[in-house]
């Protein structure tokens, strides 16, 4: 029997989406402020893609088995997709409270990696608790408000590292080997929001219950052997891709070559402007 979802208040949609701002202040700090870090603790500049592999390797692994996992998964304290999200952004958290301490460039690649799959975790699932959420009327308004949140996340995120930097910085020498305590700030805020924002949209919204017929699944998905349930994900990504419609591949090639340049444009945005503009890394 298919659920009725009801319609939700302005601010019902606007706290189920808060979290979005906490998922978005990282990325945008790791967009912006993970390269020069790379950078201060030595790392070659043509290192800088291979580097930053972590973020499209597990954005192509997590993002969908994540999201299969927890189309499966139900309980009755708990919910459906906040257990996903809520580790995704306790890992982020603290992964961006240690990242400024990183001692040598190793253990910044390694702490990026964890950040990514916990930011990856957070973000498939929070996409399918808005959808799971809203009646199809308002399915435009949960997607507008959403967008707000992921665009006032990554402003934040890059506005907090120039004003840190005009209030705190004052090197006017970079030292190899040292990361700028001014940048510290941003990434403790970042921590911060990404925990405190996800906690506020969970405690603030309830997830709908599934229908008989999904619980039955659920339950049944659980009662196979232990092995079944560990492949189960990846045949269902499968079963995804063979159904995708012809419009779908062709939006995945559009994207593939939007991503290609994103991602050589993240990578070498700063060893860009040092160069040709003369600006230090942390400028």
């Amino acid at each position: 029997m298919k659920i009725t979802k009801p319609s939700l208040s302005f601010w019902q949609i606007f706290n189920m989406n808060v979290g979005f701002l906490g998922i978005q202040y990282s990325f945008g700090l790791q967009q912006t402020a993970i390269n020069p870090i790379f950078l201060y603790l030595g790392a070659p500049e043509d290192m800088l893609p291979i580097l930053n592999i972590a973020g499209p390797v597990t954005g192509l692994i997590v993002q969908p088995i994540i999201g299969a996992m927890s189309d499966k998964t139900w309980s009755a304290r708990w919910g459906r997709r906040k257990p996903y999200f809520l580790i995704g952004a306790i890992l982020g958290s603290l992964c961006l409270f240690a990242f400024p301490t990183s001692p040598v460039l190793w253990f910044a690649v390694g702490l990026l990696w964890i950040l990514d799959v916990g930011n990856n975790m957070a973000m498939e699932p929070y996409r399918a608790f808005v959808g799971d959420k809203l009646p199809e009327k308002q399915l435009s308004l949960g997607s507008q408000m959403q967008s707000r949140f992921v665009g006032a996340g990554i402003l934040l995120a890059n506005g907090s590292i120039v004003l840190f930097q005009y209030l705190f910085g004052g090197e006017s020498v970079e030292v190899a080997g040292t990361i700028p305590t001014w940048l510290y700030y941003s990434f403790y805020i970042g921590a911060i929001l990404s925990i405190t924002t996800i906690l506020y949209s969970v405690l603030k919204t309830p997830e709908i219950p599934p229908s008989s017929l999904e619980l039955e699944e659920i339950n049944a998905a659980r009662a196979k052997p232990l092995m079944d349930r560990i492949m189960f994900p990846f045949k269902e990504i499968a079963e995804a891709i063979k159904r995708m419609p012809k419009f779908m591949w062709r939006v995945g090639a559009v994207y593939l070559f939007q991503w290609y340049a994103l991602f050589i444009y993240w990578q070498y945005t700063t060893p860009l402007f040092k160069l040709t503009m003369g600006y230090s890394t942390g400028e």
